[in-house]
């Protein structure tokens, strides 16, 4: 299978937002996340995101198909709960790239898309002038119902490329669970690295 990864800008990244979208909602069902999710939500949370002109969307397409995508912006663009816990434990968010979402259909996965978006991303937060990279990741419990047998975490993938979980630096964001009618708060790991 042949994929290529890719950023994408202007109004390229705006034509792909409705497939961001829809793949967040398909990948982010699973566990952990177990996100119970809606187009209108996507949209609105998507633009808000990609409103930062330095904004980056990396897509993987399979043909015309976008298969998986990534998204990436300086921090200090971001929303005060995403950047609250940085200004908390004394980190400046102006040097901070913040990677959102790495979303890939599990088919894909385990071809090496996954650093891609990385590579691609790291490379933008240079560009851009950032001294760290971070991103966040949910916690839950180990005893957690949903939980399947088999799952791996992605903590070592994440290793590999350099981050590591800072102790203390835990956010809190809030979306509906599958079976849960109301958005509820779930506490959020940062991981970083240096640039």
């Amino acid at each position: 299978m042949s994929i290529a990864v890719r950023p994408l800008t202007g109004a390229a990244l705006q034509a792909a937002l409705p497939d961001l979208a829809r793949l967040r909602i398909a990948v982010f069902a699973a566990w952990p996340y177990l996100y119970a999710g809606s187009e209108e939500y996507e949209k609105d949370y998507l633009a808000e995101f990609t409103a930062c002109p330095d904004a980056v969307l990396v897509a993987a397409f399979d043909g015309e198909r976008i298969v998986g995508a990534a998204t990436a912006s300086p921090l200090i663009a971001q929303e005060d709960y995403i950047s609250a816990p940085f200004v908390a434990a004394g980190i400046d968010p102006a040097g901070v790239f913040y990677f959102g979402e790495s979303v890939l259909l599990p088919e894909y996965r385990g071809q090496g898309i996954g650093h891609a978006f990385f590579d691609h991303r790291e490379a933008a937060a240079r560009a851009w002038g950032a001294r760290q990279a971070s991103f966040c990741a949910v916690v839950r419990p180990a005893d957690h119902p949903a939980r399947p047998a088999d799952y791996v975490p992605l903590d070592a993938f994440w290793g590999k490329r350099g981050y590591a979980p800072v102790p203390g630096l835990v956010g809190s964001f809030a979306w509906a669970d599958h079976g849960e009618t109301e958005d509820s708060a779930k506490p959020m790991q940062y991981w970083m690295r240096q640039l």
